[in-house]
């Protein structure tokens, strides 16, 4: 079992190779009169107390998983690379962008997208929404599970017309004990009862 000063020596490693890298400052040119997004928690404004037990989240994170359905031919493999930021405020923006890869792992073509907010409330429920490049949009309601889990389910599922039937879904997010960030993803769509869908691991390379 590692120790807690192992931890935060291990910890402080991982970090050499982040701590000095964050988000390009885009849509914030030189003359933007308010704070610019970071997912560098040492650089920008403080984090907002609110968001605390979101911190270790903050960051940008890479890595590859699984997608699997009855509906598709899978499982298949795919990366992404999620970016999770604030600017100061009660709340953390999140940008995720995937990309499909073959068994050798080389690059297919670009794949799904998705962006939102975490917003965290007074009596400890965490609020996600997202927008998914296909047409979906998605609130969650969740808690934090100890001090680096997050599980979420929707409380509604709005689609456009030409978006596929999809009725639910759940997320768990957490930090494992090297420091990398795991999530699966369960989901009810296309007439199927509600089953793992997505898993991915991701590494922070930002933050």
């Amino acid at each position: 079992m590692t120790s807690g000063d192992e931890a935060i020596q291990a910890a402080e490693q991982r970090a050499e190779s982040t701590r000095g890298r964050n988000l390009p400052p885009y849509g914030a040119l030189p003359d933007l009169p308010i704070p610019a997004d970071t997912a560098n928690l040492r650089e920008g404004p403080n984090l907002n107390d609110a968001c605390l037990a979101l911190l270790p989240l903050v960051g940008v994170w890479r890595g590859e998983g699984e997608i699997n359905y009855p509906t598709i031919d899978g499982p298949k493999k795919f990366a992404q690379q999620l970016t999770i930021a604030h600017d100061g405020r009660p709340f953390l923006y999140h940008e995720a962008r995937s990309w499909l890869l073959d068994d050798e792992g080389n690059v297919i073509r670009p794949a799904a997208r998705e962006t939102g907010w975490w917003r965290p409330q007074a009596d400890d429920t965490i609020e996600l929404l997202l927008t998914h490049s296909s047409g979906i949009l998605e609130l969650f309601y969740g808690k934090t599970r100890g001090q680096a889990s997050w599980e979420l389910g929707t409380d509604a599922v709005i689609r456009t017309a030409t978006a596929k039937e999809v009725t639910g879904a759940q997320r768990l997010y957490g930090i494992v004990n090297n420091g990398d960030l795991g999530y699966v993803e369960e989901r009810a769509m296309v007439g199927q009862p509600m089953q793992p869908h997505v898993s991915a691991l991701l590494r922070r390379v930002a933050g």
